[in-house]
């Protein structure tokens, strides 16, 4: 019920505004989103390099209504990748981009063609630099049309990554269809209210879900990026790619920037490839409530931040 709250709190423009202007709001953003700017979001990805982590970077923005904003989000990207490159962290993937296709324009008329064609360019850009591209999911409506963006780009670009998300009933589906050589993907819970037609409503109906998933990832011939922070899920991966004779190096990790970073930093030291998913913008509102409703634990830290003084 409560992560139900906060779900449709992340769609609510009044909740926004009071958390907006909260005192204490940026005592919480510090803790999950890097900054406000591209510099902060290459300082992150610098520190997390420098601990031994990989990092994927989300320019904050979705649902984009106007071709301009589309085509500033698409400049964005295009910005981030270069001062990566610059920085020297993009070869051999060490930072990605995960990349929101209702941001650069997938809502609008026509707005496949224009999500893809920008998305093309901004994956030219990460391969001229030696690094991809991650596709994320957003709610169900857009799933069909996002995995057409992908099979596309996969042309010339066929390390692009794709994201599927447990709660679906749909996915276990998905993950047979995706899991081909060379083919990465991120299963993900899923973050967004859905309707119990198209989705699992309970948390264990998910978990089961997400177990399922993950043994046909891990019995394919892709590589699968295991992203969550639930310790049974990370145990049970570790003991799959086992199972399935998967080497150190086959498959990665992947948790979200403030959760967890101990654990992170553990599992790096253990041999495993551990990649931070890093945020980055100011658009943080909508991303911050779905984190909190996947993670409750986080709550009585949001709500105590809100109403300090900073």
């Amino acid at each position: 019920m409560f992560r139900e709250i906060l779900l449709r709190a992340s769609e609510s423009e009044l909740v926004q505004h009071v958390v907006q202007t909260a005192p204490g709001s940026r005592t919480v953003v510090r803790r999950f989103v890097a900054g406000a700017g591209v510099e902060d979001a290459v300082r992150a990805a610098t520190d997390l390099e420098g601990a031994g982590l990989r990092v994927t970077l989300d320019h904050l923005g979705e649902d984009t209504t106007d071709p301009a904003r589309a085509r500033a989000v698409r400049d964005a990207y295009l910005d981030l990748i270069a001062r990566l490159s610059a920085a020297g962290l993009t070869g051999g993937g060490q930072a990605e981009a995960s990349l929101k296709l209702s941001a650069v324009g997938q809502a609008l008329p026509d707005g496949e063609k224009i999500a893809l064609d920008h998305a093309r360019e901004i994956c030219s850009a990460a391969h001229a630099a030696g690094t991809t591209v991650t596709l994320d999911m957003e709610d169900h409506t857009t799933t069909d049309s996002t995995l057409a963006v992908l099979q596309e780009l996969r042309v010339d670009f066929p390390t692009t990554g794709a994201v599927v998300q447990a709660y679906l009933h749909r996915t276990e589906g998905d993950c047979h269809d995706l899991a081909t050589a060379g083919s990465r993907v991120r299963l993900c819970k899923g973050a967004y209210a859905e309707p119990a037609s198209v989705a699992h409503q309970g948390a264990h109906e998910v978990d089961l879900s997400y177990v399922r998933c993950l043994k046909v990832l891990m019995a394919g011939q892709g590589y699968p990026m295991i992203a969550t922070h639930d310790p049974r899920l990370v145990a049970i991966a570790g003991s799959l790619a086992g199972q399935y004779g998967r080497a150190a190096g086959s498959y990665e990790y992947q948790m979200l920037y403030g959760v967890r970073p101990e654990e992170q930093r553990r599992l790096a030291a253990r041999g495993e490839t551990m990649r931070v998913y890093v945020p980055y913008g100011t658009q943080w509102y909508g991303y911050l409530t779905r984190r909190l409703a996947e993670r409750p634990a986080n709550t009585g830290f949001f709500l105590r931040a809100l109403v300090s003084r900073g």
